[in-house]
């Protein structure tokens, strides 16, 4: 199973980057896995709300392939434990998911095509976090489920 991390935005800030980098590291351990920066569109400034979260969400349905397990990061998702997370990544490869894609969509979110696009919407709380700490949170998240799976120290419940 590979997974990917999929970011509406900028490059990571230098002081989200070696954060970042070091979770994606640790769990390449576990499973392969990789960040995918997706550029918001050029004339992203002149769009309105709706018709740049429309063609922010298109660029993303044409990356995604019908085999890929779609979770979106979203603030109305479902609120999980680390041990559910773990739970939860354990079971997508049981099913032999070949990709699982997490997804931060842009400033405002996604279009409605990508929420129904969606396989399972993930929340980590009602509050709204800047995109660079989300990104953070994320992967540290993801090494932490796979530490649990593995039953190894790094997560102490």
């Amino acid at each position: 199973m590979k997974l990917q991390f999929w970011s509406v935005g900028k490059p990571h800030e230098p002081y989200v980057k070696a954060g970042i980098d070091e979770f994606t590291g640790r769990i390449n351990k576990y499973y392969p896995a990789e960040w995918t920066l997706i550029s918001p569109p050029k004339n992203a400034a002149v769009l309105s709300e709706t018709d740049l979260k429309k063609a922010e969400s298109d660029i993303i349905l044409s990356r995604l392939t019908k085999e890929d397990y779609l979770v979106l990061l979203d603030e109305r998702g479902k609120q999980i434990s680390s041990p559910e997370l773990a739970g939860f990544l354990q079971q997508r490869a049981n099913d032999s998911t070949k990709r699982v894609v997490f997804l931060i969509g842009g400033a405002f979110g996604v279009d409605e095509s990508v929420m129904k696009r969606a396989d399972y919407t993930w929340s980590f709380s009602k509050l709204v976090f800047p995109h660079m700490l989300v990104r953070l949170v994320l992967s540290e998240q993801i090494y932490r489920a796979c530490s649990i799976i593995r039953n190894e120290k790094y997560h102490h419940s």
